[in-house]
């Protein structure tokens, strides 16, 4: 692939394509971002009021839990309340997958060889084909079968990967090809491995996740190291990035990584310097501020924050607005790449607040469109 820029360049693993609800994941569908609900299941009211947090922040699929009679006897409130499909997360208890499909799932995360019998499964497939449900075989090294761990002596990428085509096999058995297989562990190193050699090995699209990642920021460390890895060789259709933290922060984090590997755009991706003593203004507490007063833009845009004027032009030049840190309380603001004007201390930041409110409706009205430093001059001229 030609391109004056080889080094961003991602060529993605070639994938078939299936449907979760109305959302297309693999092919050359964009790599969507899914989280999980941990709500009780039975209390629709809160189990919905989180499903549309994250569907705020951007999510695209989202996993309700179901392993109580009791979760699934109101589940189709959930799914037809629910703007984004729904998963019905299902652990050994098949019924629980058979109603989940009746009420509405778009998709059934199995293990196909921990809910019992050939016959259980076939029961699911059927209730699967029936609804135009989706699977999701979910392997995790914390759960292997007990063959493959006295077979291998521990989980490992060859445990993982046999024990994905053996369930693959199960559904496949069964003429059954709407699948997507995530090959799981907390251990960075076994997960990148086994996923490339599953990626290596069959067509179907895969989940991607390093599960049980740990709190907000150790989780996004070791996801981004995972989950990043993987997309960056092109690996993976579909993220789930696994925090101890709220479903919402899930979400963020995923559609970061994606912003940062240029996979996908939402919103407003900031550029920040640390901060030092040569700083205008306190870059810290304001990206915090911006950030938090920008969630609701969701058109793709760029904005940088630089305390002072050692990279903040060079930065600016780059992004759709820009804020550079100056003396006597001025500070210098570009406007796609370009010196515009000075703003003092005080109006600073309902400044910027109102330059990204003004340039997103623009874009989405036509009437601009985001900042592409790279463009040919005719191009990049609003």
């Amino acid at each position: 692939m030609s391109s004056i820029r080889p080094w961003r360049t991602i060529e993605r693993r070639k994938s078939r394509q299936i449907m979760v609800g109305n959302v297309p994941v693999g092919g050359d569908a964009p790599i969507t971002v899914q989280t999980m609900t941990n709500t009780p299941t039975e209390d629709v009211k809160a189990t919905l009021d989180q499903i549309r947090r994250c569907e705020e922040v951007g999510a695209d699929i989202i996993r309700v839990s179901c392993p109580t009679e009791e979760s699934t006897r109101d589940f189709r409130k959930i799914t037809q309340g629910a703007r984004i499909p729904i998963v019905a997360d299902i652990h050994f208890h098949y019924k629980r997958a058979l109603e989940a499909a009746d009420a509405g799932a778009a998709c059934l995360r199995i293990n196909p060889g921990n809910i019992g019998s050939a016959q259980r499964v076939a029961e699911v497939v059927r209730a699967a084909k029936a609804n135009g449900c989706a699977i999701r075989i979910g392997v995790n090294a914390g759960s292997l079968e007990k063959d493959l761990l006295e077979k291998y002596g521990e989980p490992c990428p060859e445990a993982l990967i046999e024990s994905a085509l053996d369930h693959i096999k199960l559904l496949q058995d069964h003429d059954f090809h709407e699948y997507k297989v995530a090959v799981k562990a907390s251990d960075v190193f076994l997960a990148v491995a086994a996923y490339h050699g599953l990626a290596e090995t069959v067509d179907c699209p895969l989940h991607l996740g390093i599960t049980e990642a740990g709190g907000l920021i150790g989780g996004t460390v070791k996801s981004s190291i995972g989950i990043g890895s993987l997309l960056w060789a092109g690996i993976g259709d579909t993220i789930r990035v696994s925090l101890s933290a709220e479903p919402e922060q899930e979400i963020k984090v995923g559609f970061e990584m994606l912003k940062a590997l240029g996979l996908r755009t939402r919103g407003v991706r900031v550029v920040s310097c640390p901060s030092c003593s040569r700083q205008g203004f306190d870059v810290i507490r304001t990206v915090e501020t911006l950030e938090k007063r920008l969630e609701h833009i969701k058109t793709p845009m760029s904005l940088s924050v630089l305390g002072c004027v050692v990279n903040g032009p060079g930065e600016a030049r780059e992004t759709d607005i820009g804020l550079t840190g100056g003396g006597n309380g001025k500070h210098m603001v570009y406007l796609s790449g370009m010196k515009a004007h000075a703003i003092d201390d005080e109006a600073m930041l309902e400044h910027i607040v109102k330059l990204v409110e003004e340039k997103a409706a623009a874009i989405e009205a036509g009437e601009a469109t985001a900042f592409d430093p790279h463009a040919a001059p005719a191009e990049a001229a609003e």
